[in-house]
């Protein structure tokens, strides 16, 4: 690699060419390289607050969302309504995030030919792989759920679960 980079950024006396390539080459001129990079920085998308904004609900709301189908597939219902509401909520939330970013990725897919840019440390990228996966263990649970039940429970606590 340092040999093509010593090429690249070498006067054109210094090249590495044979004596009769020389004597030919002299009625020529020697145009410097320009090398262009056809890739962005993420950091120039302008959705840095979007993309720390979808890796923080993306990290908290994966794990949730295991819980609350690990919950679902063990007792029947979602999680529980917690203190004032709060599990219930962040549950809902968390399903929320999880179609959001991967409706983001889509989109961002079919506009650009690639998924989500990779983000800092590469958290963007793993949000995203892990939403897909979140998204298709959602609907392997919620299908079984309606087999086995023949329902989903709803969004509200009911007679069944938590009522």
């Amino acid at each position: 690699m340092e040999v093509s980079q010593m090429l690249l950024f070498s006067p054109p006396s210094a090249s590495l060419s044979s004596p009769q390539h020389k004597r030919r080459s002299r009625l020529h001129f020697h145009t410097p390289l320009k090398v262009l990079s056809m890739t962005k920085e993420s950091s120039e998308s302008g959705n840095g607050v979007l993309e720390k904004a979808a890796i923080g609900g993306g990290l908290v709301s994966t794990p949730v969302i295991g819980w609350s189908l690990y919950t679902l597939k063990t007792t029947g219902c979602g999680l529980p309504p917690g203190p004032g509401g709060s599990i219930g909520a962040l549950e809902g939330v968390s399903y929320l995030a999880v179609v959001g970013i991967v409706g983001w990725s889509l989109y961002t897919k079919t506009k650009t030919g690639s998924g989500l840019p990779n983000g800092p440390f590469g958290l963007l990228g793993a949000v995203e792989g892990l939403s897909y996966l979140s998204l298709l263990a959602i609907l392997v649970v919620f299908g079984l759920q309606f087999l086995e039940q023949g329902s989903i429970p709803g969004p509200l606590p009911t007679d069944q679960c938590f009522g």
